[in-house]
C-alpha cells in the first residue's frame, strides 16, 4: 500500500514505516501529525484517484528530528566590472517517519 501525498507544498510517494526529509514542519520532535491532502492511493492493485484529493484519506507521521541540509554556495560575478557577491544557504528540514495510511 502506498499513497501520493502533498506535504508542505511538495508531493511525495509514501509507504508505511518510510523515512522522509521534508521542508521544516511546525511541531516538536516526537509529535505526531496527519496529512489529509492525499492525491492518490494504491491498495493491493486497486487505485483511488482524488479530484483533487481523496476525501477521508489521511497519512499519519511522526516528527523524528529537525535539522539543516548541506550548505549551498551562491557566487555571482560580472567580469571586468569588479562585481563579486558570495552567499551561502542551508535549508531547514524535518525528518519524519510515516506511521500509517488510512483510506
Amino acid at each position: 500500500m502506498y499513497a501520493i501525498v502533498n506535504i508542505a507544498g511538495q508531493q511525495f510517494k509514501v509507504a508505511k514505516d518510510q523515512y522522509l526529509f521534508v521542508h521544516r514542519l511546525q511541531g516538536d520532535e516526537g509529535a505526531s501529525i496527519e496529512f489529509d491532502n492525499v492525491l492518490l492511493a494504491e491498495d493491493g492493485g486497486k487505485f483511488t484517484v482524488g479530484t483533487p484529493s481523496i476525501e477521508g484519506a489521511k497519512v499519519s507521521a511522526t516528527i523524528l528530528s529537525h535539522l539543516r541540509g548541506d550548505k549551498v554556495i551562491v557566487f555571482k560575478k560580472k567580469r571586468r566590472k569588479g562585481y563579486k557577491k558570495k552567499n551561502g544557504h542551508r535549508q531547514h528540514f524535518s525528518k519524519i517517519q510515516i506511521t500509517g495510511i488510512s483510506l
